[in-house]
């Protein structure tokens, strides 16, 4: 049976994205520069992310009956990703995202979860037929926590790779991160799982131990500029990130998420994959948006050149 796929189970929205010159103090009022509105989620970013690398990639997510979704599916159906597997809620709308990008290209977020907070442990049940088809299975923290569970309960009965992207951040139940292979935090997330501080590197690795001791086997911590910290029983190593000038960090995490998953899937080792991972995240905070900042194999290749 072909096993060279990657299940993305998650969350879509519309982002609605707009430049300013600064963040506005509470109760102020600052004028914008530029307004957009692109696909967005964390589930359909990283499903897009893979899939534009040549991945072949499923998608299960939860959608309302509006235009958003009309406008999500047919972009990432245009990305590759395969959507016979969404689920579509008649009752909820669309999840959105209002997104503010300051001139350092830093931003912040509101996300009102709609339909992805609809995606329940059944509705996973209904397609487990797509686990054996797949090599890693792909998750987040933008739909409900028993889902999640349930998807990985469900990937490890089929000895499926489970990468765990824990976004946004919340404490999480020992019994899902002893189901975890990958876990992805940035700093702020790694802070909020571990309870321990976060304020320099060796913090950052006695963090991330806190979490391979209740079962997670490896804790790749993305931190910003300085790359990704891997952490396992065996080693720890800094990945340097590549310098560039970030015009957009919207979809970064994301974009580091997909790179992986695509390389874990086609067989690459660790130590492969996370470099690979880090260059398509530069290259996405090069591009405004999220889905649309993520390279295609060719797009990543003149990138490195």
């Amino acid at each position: 049976m072909d096993r060279n796929g990657i299940l993305v189970v998650g969350s879509a929205n519309m982002d609605m994205v707009v430049t300013t010159d600064r963040f506005p103090e509470p109760g102020e009022t600052v004028f914008g520069g530029r307004f957009g509105m692109y696909p967005g989620g964390k589930g359909a970013n990283q499903a897009v992310c893979a899939a534009k690398l040549g991945g072949r990639v499923f998608f299960i997510g939860k959608m309302g009956k509006d235009m958003m979704r009309e406008k999500l599916t047919r972009s990432m159906k245009n990305d590759g990703v395969r959507l016979d597997r969404l689920i579509i809620d008649p009752e909820e709308s669309t999840g959105i995202a209002l997104i503010t990008v300051d001139g350092k290209g830093q931003n912040e977020i509101v996300v009102v979860s709609g339909s992805n907070m609809k995606l329940l442990p059944g509705d996973i049940e209904r397609e487990r037929a797509v686990f054996p088809h797949v090599r890693v299975v792909l998750l987040q923290l933008e739909v409900p926590v028993q889902t999640v569970v349930r998807t990985a309960q469900l990937a490890r009965g089929r000895a499926v790779t489970v990468i765990l992207n824990p976004a946004p951040a919340r404490r999480l139940p020992n019994s899902l991160l002893a189901m975890v292979d990958y876990l992805t935090p940035n700093e702020t997330e790694l802070h909020q799982l571990s309870g321990l501080p976060v304020t320099s590197i060796r913090s950052v690795e006695r963090a991330a131990r806190s979490l391979i001791g209740k079962g997670v086997k490896n804790v790749l911590v993305t931190i910003g500029a300085r790359g990704c910290l891997m952490v396992n029983d065996m080693a720890t190593k800094l990945f340097p990130a590549r310098k560039v000038n970030a015009l957009d960090t919207t979809g970064a995490g994301d974009a580091f998420n997909g790179a992986l998953a695509y390389c874990l899937g086609s067989g690459a080792s660790l130590e492969e994959a996370i470099p690979f991972a880090n260059s398509v995240a530069a290259y996405a905070v090069t591009r405004p948006g999220a889905q649309t900042s993520m390279p295609t194999m060719r797009d990543l290749e003149s990138f490195l050149e």
